[in-house]
């Protein structure tokens, strides 16, 4: 049965005014931002925000958000946001920057807001009136969105998602979920990060170290920034507050995606899939993807600056392995529900992760979730060394 959905992001003090915000949002000079968006800026692509809603006032959202195209079964309270969550993740991927507001990944991509109801949404009236998730799955289904960015989840996995996840796939979405920030206390599997045909997102901070709060497990596909990102206080939209989680990564991994897609239209979700999986930052083996960063650091400016990039066949699922699977420990069995919750690992100075466990390769593979390996090398991510810290998993 489903748990409680929550957001994955946490907003720390407010210490952004609005205007500085832009010089606090590190990854857009990192991912060299500049360089990509004289090839593509998104135009011609939407992306449906399923999340707490969407302000579609804020400075930076004007003329940026589609409410008209929300079917009407779900779009109660579409552009009323309950906490602020919903037009952070919408600005993150479509933000002009206005009013010295974020400035998206995808400027020139246009937001679907849907509200499904979260945790913090509490009234009881209210949640009657807004869309599950899985109606909201759906209803995007169903529209010309090509994304669906889920910056939500639950650790517990339940039916009517599944099934919608997979009706969005059948129609050609490419769908983006925070895989969860409870890795300190718990690191439980969540959903719909762990669906198959969801792309699931881990965040990583500047030196593209996975948080310590991602949560790891077979079903991490790729990383993206999600420390240190600005992020609107809360639903009075007065401040931003320095913020922190998957949720933030999913939303800039979505946006990566606006970027190729929009550059190559004609491209399928595989293939836009595909070539951001080829051209992620690592330093492990593509067949070999790391249980903390997945296919590692997504670089959309690779495939951007290549005018011929191959991104392979049109039909062909990139995640056919893990999603054939199913999430699964390191020596391909299914998690037990009645298994204990592994054990995280320990923080250090600055948020990094450090290794307190390892298991060494036999020929029945490794153990169940294996702590942050201390394999760590350098590598090129927009124009700094990301050094990327990666333990193996099999899938």
């Amino acid at each position: 049965m489903l748990g409680a959905l929550v957001v994955f992001s946490a907003g720390l003090p407010p210490s952004a005014s609005a205007a500085d915000v832009q010089s606090q949002q590190w990854y857009l000079s990192a991912m060299k931002a500049d360089e990509m968006w004289k090839v593509s800026t998104g135009k011609g692509v939407k992306v449906a925000v399923i999340d707490s809603g969407v302000n579609a006032s804020t400075p930076s959202l004007k003329g940026q958000v589609l409410l008209g195209e929300v079917p009407k079964a779900v779009a109660y309270g579409a552009t009323q946001d309950y906490s602020g969550h919903g037009t952070t993740m919408a600005e993150l991927i479509a933000g002009t920057g206005a009013g010295d507001g974020l400035k998206g990944l995808a400027p020139d991509a246009k937001i679907v807001p849907y509200r499904i109801a979260l945790d913090d949404l509490t009234e009881k009236a209210e949640r009657a009136k807004t869309a599950s998730s899985a109606q909201a799955i759906r209803a995007a289904a169903d529209t010309d969105a090509k994304i669906i960015n889920m910056s939500f989840g639950s650790p517990g996995d339940e039916p009517e998602q599944e099934a919608a996840v997979k009706y969005a796939q059948s129609k050609g979405k490419l769908l983006f979920a925070g895989v969860g920030n409870d890795a300190k206390r718990k690191s439980l599997i969540g959903y719909p990060a762990a669906y198959p045909y969801v792309v699931g997102v881990a965040a990583s901070d500047e030196n593209g170290k996975a948080g310590d709060f991602s949560e790891y497990g077979n079903y991490v596909d790729l990383a993206a920034p999600g420390l240190d990102v600005p992020s609107w206080c809360d639903e009075t939209f007065r401040s931003y507050c320095t913020g922190k989680g998957t949720s933030q990564a999913t939303a800039i991994a979505s946006a990566s995606a606006a970027l190729i897609w929009s550059a190559h239209p004609k491209w399928t979700a595989n293939q836009v899939l595909a070539s951001l999986i080829d051209t992620a930052g690592r330093d492990w083996a593509k067949n070999d993807p790391s249980t903390y960063l997945g296919y590692g650091l997504i670089r959309p400016r690779k495939v951007l600056e290549n005018s011929s990039f191959n991104p392979g066949p049109a039909n062909t699922d990139p995640l056919a392995r893990e999603n054939v699977t199913g999430v699964t420990d390191e020596a391909g069995n299914k998690p037990s529900a009645s298994a204990s919750a592994p054990q995280p690992s320990k923080a250090t100075a600055g948020g990094k992760t450090s290794a307190v466990a390892s298991t060494s390769d036999t020929s029945d593979n490794t153990t169940m979730w294996i702590a942050l390996g201390a394999a760590a090398a350098a590598l090129a991510l927009g124009g700094g060394a990301f050094a990327v810290i990666r333990s193996r998993r099999s899938a």
